[in-house]
């Protein structure tokens, strides 16, 4: 059984940082792409950042460029994603998301190009 675990949320005042991890296990990942959505209150999951099967290629919401960071670490079936420079609006559970198709890294920032989800963490930021 497939599953996708983040961890690494918690509440932390405007400005600080976090680090996201998510763990894969039932299958490895990687030759897959693998991305990072929230959703906030009252709002539809969007996407955030994505990371090709190698690392080679990323992809980030225009909301987080500069501040977030995602990485992947293959031999532990691992993806992250570094925020700093937390913002109340950041506020929202964060989803790990796998892509099932093979090397593609065509349409990263679309959810339903992704058929593995986390249950997700939450991140809170205080102003």
């Amino acid at each position: 059984q497939v599953q996708l675990v983040e961890s690494g949320g918690g509440l932390v005042q405007a400005e600080g940082s976090l680090r996201l991890s998510c763990a894969a296990s039932g299958r490895t990942f990687n030759n897959n792409a693998m991305g990072w959505f929230r959703q906030a209150p009252g709002k539809e999951r969007e996407f955030v950042a994505a990371i090709s099967w190698g690392g080679g290629s990323t992809a980030y919401a225009d909301s987080v460029k500069g501040r977030f960071t995602i990485s992947r670490d293959n031999a532990k079936n691992t993806v992250y994603l570094q925020m700093n420079s937390l913002k109340p609006e950041d506020t929202a559970v964060y989803y790990c998301a796998a892509n099932n198709r093979f090397r593609d890294f065509t349409t990263p920032m679309v959810p339903s190009g992704y058929a593995y989800w986390g249950q997700g963490t939450q991140v809170t930021v205080s102003s």
